[in-house]
């Protein structure tokens, strides 16, 4: 039985090597693409991991990573947790601040780079780095240069790799931080591993699949759901550094993906850049398109389905416990529902006092099982907030549909308003902002009122001039009196983590 994550990863190596893992395109002047095989991906990643273990990684040791996606990238993570390291990515969108925080409370020993990465830890002051024994660029793991000049590398003992048991921590992802500081969550080899599996059966992962992955790796979505899961059903993943509609259009229309992941805003923009093609794009030889990491809207639903036929699958899920909930591969897909529970996984709905609610009441969301995080690191406060008698609460808000049996996101419990003591959502409210012809983008806060605590504030990407007669008018239509919006901003974009998760604390 398999125990260890980079064993689970390296499965399909044995059973078809030649069939490829990873297939890049080079942005170099060598241009062209780049293909990795199950056989070459995993061989390197061991050799790195025994140059790892000569240059005195041991197991247990924190590894951080400041990188876009690579081939280099993917081997040297691999490398790490073969050589029983914990992997720490971190955001590339971070600075300074930013990133000595995620340095001050992980304590890497080791932090890897690639080339733009180097150039922004440059402008951190060196007492900032102090805890971090060496800064290792990724193209040097790779080309095995690693190895000179160590001096503990005569010592043939120093490259064993270690047996790994499931309980070993491999990964410790930060959250996405959007109210409040970002927290390390640590995940063992067992709980990805149990993430993994629950997609695979879930979603019918097949050796055929080639997912296009756009995303960041320094994520749960870009980095299990997408490139982990896929090694581990031995797929194929079209690694981009990045996101670009154009580019993604043309991939995905070029008949050559099955899967595509991605957050809201990337389906946003998605459907502009399809809206300006013509003859349309036909996208049918992909087999399923997933959002997920912040709410879609139902608008940005019906508009990808009318330009290409195709309903996009909305799951939940968070870094402490990986996905949980998941509309159904086959069958009716919600708008607006993040589906049931996937396969081996529990959750239940809880008032205040943590006690089950009947379906259609409101509640918040709690998970038990074995993909879950056993605490957060350096902040024991919130993990006694977080656990209860074996659940974790995930601090959403959702109610079950009676008919259906889909859950319902109704936001952050963080961001509940209390206006005139009544409970608003602020996702009710936002939803019914965005049928409003020429609103693009909107996010719902509470403000301080001194007659009912608390009232809504919705602040508006638009298309043109905004009518907010017109506007207040078709909110009246919709929503009770107390949960309509006391004044609405007009912003030119609203403020999203990397994740396109919006920061509503910013907009406070």
């Amino acid at each position: 039985m398999v125990t260890d994550l980079f064993s689970r990863l390296a499965r399909p190596a044995e059973l078809a090597p030649q069939s490829v893992a990873l297939a890049w395109h080079r942005a170099s002047s060598r241009g062209g693409e780049e293909v990795w095989t199950y056989r070459r991906l995993f061989e390197t990643a061991e050799r790195v991991a025994r140059a790892l273990a000569r240059r005195g990684v041991l197991p247990g040791d924190r590894i951080a990573f400041f990188a876009a996606p690579s081939p280099a990238f993917v081997v040297a993570m691999l490398a790490a947790l073969r050589a029983g390291a914990m992997l720490v990515p971190i955001n590339t969108a971070y600075r300074r601040r930013e990133i000595a925080y995620i340095l001050a409370d992980a304590t890497p020993r080791q932090l890897m780079v690639d080339d733009a990465g180097r150039e922004t830890i440059a402008d951190i002051p060196g007492e900032e780095l102090a805890g971090v024994e060496a800064l290792v660029e990724m193209e040097e793991l790779l080309e095995e240069r690693l190895e000179r000049g160590v001096a503990s590398e005569t010592s043939a003992a120093c490259s064993e790799l270690p047996d790994l048991a499931p309980e070993v921590l491999a990964l410790m992802l930060y959250t996405s931080g959007t109210t409040g500081r970002s927290k390390g969550a640590e995940l063992s080899h067992g709980n990805v591993i149990a993430m993994i599996e629950s997609l695979r059966t879930a979603w019918e992962w097949s050796a055929s699949d080639r997912l296009l992955l756009t995303l960041p790796l320094f994520h749960l979505h870009g980095l299990v759901v997408g490139l982990f899961t896929a090694l581990a059903s031995g797929a194929t993943v079209l690694l981009e550094p990045r996101f670009e509609a154009a580019r993604a259009v043309d991939r995905l229309a070029a008949g050559e993906v099955t899967l595509f992941f991605g957050v809201p805003t990337l389906y946003v923009r998605l459907v502009d850049e399809l809206g300006r093609r013509s003859p349309r794009p036909d996208l049918s030889s992909v087999r399923l398109f997933v959002s997920g990491s912040a709410p879609l809207a139902p608008e940005t639903f019906q508009a990808f389905e009318n330009l290409t036929g195709q309903r996009i699958l909305e799951r939940y899920g968070m870094s402490e416990t990986g996905m949980l909930l998941s509309n159904p591969l086959h069958g009716r897909r919600i708008p607006g529902s993040v589906g049931t529970p996937l396969p081996g996984v529990e959750a239940r709905i809880v008032d205040g006092a943590r006690q089950p609610v009947a379906p259609g009441a409101e509640g918040a969301i709690e998970v038990p099982g074995p993909r879950v995080i056993r605490r957060y690191p350096n902040a024991p406060a919130k993990t006694v907030e977080s656990f209860h008698a074996g659940w974790f609460r995930t601090g959403d808000l959702a109610r079950i549909d009676p008919e259906s049996g889909h859950f319902f996101l109704l936001g952050r419990a963080s961001e509940l308003i209390l206006s005139g003591g009544f409970n608003v959502y602020p996702r009710e409210i936002e939803e019914v902002l965005l049928t409003f012809p020429g609103v693009r983008e909107a996010a719902v806060i509470g403000e301080k009122q001194s007659e009912f605590g608390q009232s809504p504030a919705a602040f508006l990407v638009t298309e043109g001039e905004l009518d907010e007669s017109a506007l207040a008018a078709h909110c009246r239509e919709q929503l009770a009196a107390f949960k309509l919006p006391r004044r609405f901003v007009k912003v030119d974009s609203l403020p999203r983590n990397a994740m396109g998760k919006v920061e509503k604390r910013k907009l406070l």
